[in-house]
């Protein structure tokens, strides 16, 4: 898969040959300014760079060269550093194992597993009758399915119960739209089936049925459930519609395989219907009726239906109820509340239940011997910040599970737990062809002390060596929104970093999950700020504590981390050397108001409804980056963006930038990156993502002096 390689860049090198141009032979470009005034709740607002969003195609022919010249004057700017970013390159490639094979799992009569060959930038998928992996029988080769274009991901891989044919989602553009097929394993071929905007399959366990969500072609909200006949192209049942605009639809089925749920979640209120898997043409019937406050997810397993519930219970708790009658009256506790421990979810296997649990921070994996009543208890862990979670499990009937386990100098780790001895199997630790001494690093976590006396985690890691005398670069990320853990895992990439003297940190702001529920919802909403905050009293934490130093300090973050990058850096430029900027959630003003986009509606519950409720206009304008861009002086900038993004539209990195560039007080560099042929995640094949990685990191290198 090759990258994009746009006109300007070419009309570059064929003036000065082999070379990019130098930084100071090329101006950015200016955005031509088109005045749009906005009234609402009695407020006029004027943006001059609304073009960029209105036309809102792809192919618009102004827009296309003006992103097609950023990234003619971006690629001028780093040209110099290009024989850095290639060494990079190759110091990420010599990391990881090119040719290898992923742990087999094993379902029904089955071991599935993938290959990855040096060279290819996809992995093949496999099955096995024997856990060896021996005699393979080819399922996709996706290098093959992906030859024709620049992007490709598959999504719903999931084959039937008895194994003899195999659903799968493709999407070809990144705009994570997925078609649909299902291939016939005994015969190779395709059936005639192909589904649009598919989110999620179930099959039933004849296999006569497909059970699948569908996204709104608009709004891209997962609204619809339908019940597809195999081997059909006839219009399907529709058999489940979410109405509410701030809800969103899913199916799945309990690992026993024997109740099918269909699950409808808000960011505060979600709701479930079931249907016994036995009577696939059934009607689906409520679980518990959804009311604002309570969130809940269902399983069902030894004739009882399970609840992970918020009820009487901030930070969740287990409920049990008959299958005769599983209505909210007759839910009793299971697991009790602990307000010490979130409980994030629990698994049934035939004899056990294991239960994932957060507790100050830190991931645990909790074992409950449901026949013998054995006491319940951890999986044991060697350091004290890593992450880990259970893998991939399908089988019910087992005594052995699979968890995963890393930290931020620990490789990725798979492990088999015996359920019956309690003991762990290291199956496969991630390899490090180019070689790898877990004892030439160090990692710990920190507690910085925000402005409002709350204690905020950081996780650090360092090379041994590097001195703490406020001197050292040091790259901080963070994200802080819908309640997701930043968790501190393990980078090889990451490695170009440290071992050139630069500290990486990730600060576990509020917004997130790390400290529990309440440390979401302390940063969500009319709190939304405390994320903000957080993150900036982070930062000065660890420069008064000489980790590192304002001139030093380069942040990263993406998607709603955008949108934190935007609004620390409005609120203290200061503290920042530069910053990268990802697929940045920074025009929260214009997008929360247009219904039309895809997420608006859902979003409405986690950010607040700024079209129809003027508090929530008022609150959020606080901290908007687009509209708070000042007479003033920022960092430097790299803000990236995808032209097919389906989360966060290319255009909003681009306004800003042409905001940026026209209103700051300073002569740094802004520099704004489209990848015109991917969508919210970046380049889907394994090397060109690398090839961004080494971008970014040169990047942040060279902002910090470190040129090789």
């Amino acid at each position: 898969m090759k990258r994009p390689i746009y006109t300007a860049v070419l009309a570059c090198v064929a003036l000065v040959g082999n070379n990019l141009l130098a930084q100071d032979d090329m101006k950015p470009p200016i955005a031509k300014k088109v005045p749009k005034v906005l009234k609402i709740h009695g407020y006029e607002i004027t943006d001059n760079y609304g073009w960029l969003r209105d036309r809102n195609d792809k192919k618009d022919p102004e827009v296309i060269k003006y992103l097609e010249d950023e990234n003619a004057y971006t690629e001028s700017h780093m040209g110099k550093h290009k024989p850095f970013m290639d060494a990079l390159y190759k110091e990420m490639i010599g990391r990881i194992k090119q040719t290898d094979i992923s742990v087999p799992y094993k379902l029904g009569s089955h071991w599935y597993f993938t290959r990855t060959e040096e060279g290819k930038q996809y992995p093949t998928y496999f099955r096995s009758k024997t856990q060896d992996g021996a005699n393979p029988e080819l399922l996709l080769d996706q290098n093959a399915m992906a030859k024709d274009f620049t992007y490709f991901a598959i999504s719903s891989f999931e084959p039937s119960d008895d194994g003899n044919l195999l659903a799968y989602a493709t999407d070809t553009t990144g705009y994570r739209q997925y078609t649909l097929q299902i291939k016939d394993l005994r015969t190779g071929k395709m059936l005639p089936d192909k589904l649009e905007r598919v989110t999620g399959v179930e099959w039933s366990p004849d296999g006569k049925y497909l059970f699948y969500g569908q996204e709104d072609p608009v709004s891209k909200r997962n609204d619809k459930i339908f019940r597809h006949t195999v081997g059909t192209t006839g219009a399907d049942e529709l058999i489940f519609e979410e109405k509410d605009p701030t809800f969103g639809a899913g199916i799945g089925r309990s690992r026993d395989k024997k109740m099918y749920f269909i699950g409808s979640y808000a960011k505060t209120s979600r709701e479930f219907w079931y249907l016994p898997a036995d009577n696939p043409t059934g009607k689906f019937k409520v679980l518990s009726p959804r009311r604002e406050g309570h969130e809940y997810s269902a399983d069902f397993d030894s004739g009882e239906f399970y609840f992970v519930t918020n009820k009487d219970a901030e930070n969740f708790k287990v409920m049990k109820a008959p299958a005769a009658d599983p209505s909210e009256k007759n839910w009793t506790d299971f697991i009790p509340y602990n307000p010490a421990v979130k409980v994030e979810d629990i698994s049934f296997f035939k004899d056990y239940a294991v239960v994932s649990e957060l507790e100050n921070g830190l991931e645990y994996v909790r074992v409950m011997d449901r026949k013998t009543r054995r006491a319940s208890a951890r999986i044991e862990t060697p350091e004290s910040v890593y992450t880990m979670g259970l893998g991939f499990n399908p089988e019910y009937d087992t005594t052995t599970i699979r968890y995963g386990y890393s930290s931020m100098i620990t490789p990725q780790s798979t492990y088999d737990y015996d359920l019956k001895t309690r003991k762990s199997t290291l199956l496969k630790q991630q390899e490090i062809p180019s070689g790898y001494d877990k004892s030439q690093y160090e990692t710990s976590r920190q507690w910085a002390v925000a402005r409002d006396g709350v204690k905020v985690p950081i996780s650090v890691m360092w090379k041994k060596g590097t001195k703490l005398d406020g001197k050292s670069p040091m790259l901080l990320y963070a994200y802080g929104s819908y309640g997701a853990s930043m968790t501190p895992n393990f980078s090889s990439s990451r490695l170009s970093l440290v071992d050139r003297g630069m500290i990486y940190a990730i600060a576990h702001i509020r917004g997130g999950s790390e400290l529990g529920e309440k440390w979401r919802q302390d940063g969500r909403m009319f709190k939304k700020v405390n994320t903000f905050n957080d993150f900036v009293d982070s930062a000065k934490w660890l420069i008064d504590n000489k980790y590192t130093s304002p001139d030093r300090l380069v942040i990263q973050g993406g998607s709603a981390g955008g949108l934190l990058m935007g609004a620390v850096q409005n609120q203290a430029p200061e503290l920042f050397k530069a910053s990268i900027v990802q697929v940045p959630f920074v025009d929260v003003m214009n997008t929360m108001i247009d219904e039309t986009l895809p997420l608006t509606t859902e979003e409405w519950v986690e950010w607040g409804n700024p079209r129809d409720d003027k508090k929530a206009w008022d609150y959020m304008y606080t901290y908007s980056p687009y509209e708070n861009v000042q007479a003033k002086k920022y960092p430097n900038m790299l803000v990236e963006v995808s032209l097919n993004d389906s989360q966060v539209p290319y255009w909003e990195g681009a306004k800003y930038v042409a905001k940026l560039r026209d209103v700051k007080k300073d002569d740094n560099t802004i520099l704004l990156k489209t990848n015109m042929g991917a969508g919210h995640g970046g380049s889907s094949g394994r090397y060109d993502r690398l090839k961004e990685v080494a971008f970014e990191y040169a990047y942040a290198l060279s902002q910090v002096g470190i040129v090789k």
